[in-house]
């Protein structure tokens, strides 16, 4: 009987996630509404990169520097920079009242938003494969916040962690920005949207780092440091997004983002805030499971797509299949 109780407590103590503070909860919904705006706001974005490369008649290599300046220009692609900013000011939101591995990985619903919303307008209806793939994707992510629920705890975050975090996301911009620099005629859509998703991921750490230490009185240089390594790192993120816009499927560029930025973050909220601290053995298996599941989901997506596989159809390619059949 005693052991019993002990166990209990044990238990209780350990779920000190929504438990500890109910205000974790009204991080979700904000952040389902900013699941919303992406989802629109990619759909637009998307559209205005189409109309600028059509136009320029350029569609390798990366966006130019005269199509970027021609996407202000585009109606479609400013209102989806808008409704990007909305979906961006609710995930703020959302990261002051609830830890960043709670909050991240609910940008995953945007996937299905955007997929439905894609479906609709392209005519490429998705397939069995590409379904399965959605559903790993926003599956694992799902499955880890679940855990996260239970288990996220929010601790001071110091200045040597906040040194860690910004020495590796410069690491990060420079490997990423070499690779393009050498590699970027044969790169594609995997490429921009991983560079996306991991450098977005450093942005949603950092921000809740700046709302942190902002609400605990502590903006000095260290934090002034953080805000332009922020404001950096957007503008890398951003570059390489448009351009996944234009060498991929708006639903496949989600679902890059919403399950490659979510990992990063909630892997810094592990490794360096120690967000997780409290979890046991079998919740730090089920987040690697749980992840595992959704980057597998990620890559069939880029394979089954049925618009890159409809597209890639009217490649002039010579295949196995082609010619004279033999006599």
């Amino acid at each position: 009987m005693i052991g019993a109780e002990v166990s209990l407590g044990d238990v209780t103590d350990e779920l000190v996630g929504i438990f500890r503070d109910p205000r974790i909860l009204l991080g979700i919904p904000l952040a389902l509404l900013g699941a919303l705006f992406m989802s629109f706001g990619a759909q637009y974005q998307h559209r205005g990169v189409e109309k600028v490369e059509r136009l320029s008649g350029k569609s390798t290599g990366g966006l130019t520097k005269a199509q970027l300046f021609s996407l202000v220009r585009r109606p479609s692609w400013v209102a989806g920079t808008v409704m990007l900013g909305l979906a961006i000011v609710c995930q703020l939101a959302a990261l002051s009242v609830a830890p960043l591995i709670l909050v991240q990985p609910l940008g995953a619903i945007a996937l299905v938003i955007t997929t439905l919303l894609n479906a609709r307008l392209s005519g490429h209806k998705p397939t069995r494969q590409s379904l399965v793939a959605i559903v790993a994707c926003v599956g694992g992510i799902f499955l880890f916040v679940t855990i996260a629920a239970f288990f996220a705890t929010e601790h001071a975050i110091t200045s040597n962690q906040l040194l860690i975090i910004l020495g590796i996301l410069v690491v990060v911009i420079l490997v990423f920005g070499f690779l393009w620099l050498g590699f970027r005629r044969r790169m594609r859509a995997l490429f921009y949207i991983t560079a996306a998703g991991v450098i977005y991921g450093f942005v949603a750490t950092l921000a809740k780092v700046v709302i942190s230490r902002i609400q605990n009185g502590q903006f000095e240089w260290l934090t002034l440091l953080c805000l332009i390594a922020l404001l950096s790192a957007v503008a890398f993120g951003a570059y390489f997004v448009q351009t996944a816009y234009s060498v991929g499927p708006p639903d496949l560029v989600i679902a890059g983002l919403t399950v490659i930025d979510p990992l990063v973050a909630v892997l810094i909220g592990l490794l360096v805030l120690g967000e997780a601290s409290t979890a046991p053995l079998w919740a730090l298996i089920g987040f690697a499971v749980a992840g595992a599941i959704a980057v597998w989901g990620v890559i069939q997506l880029t394979r089954f797509h049925p618009q890159i596989v409809s597209e890639s159809q009217e490649l002039p390619i010579r295949r196995g299949s082609d010619g004279d059949a033999p006599a």
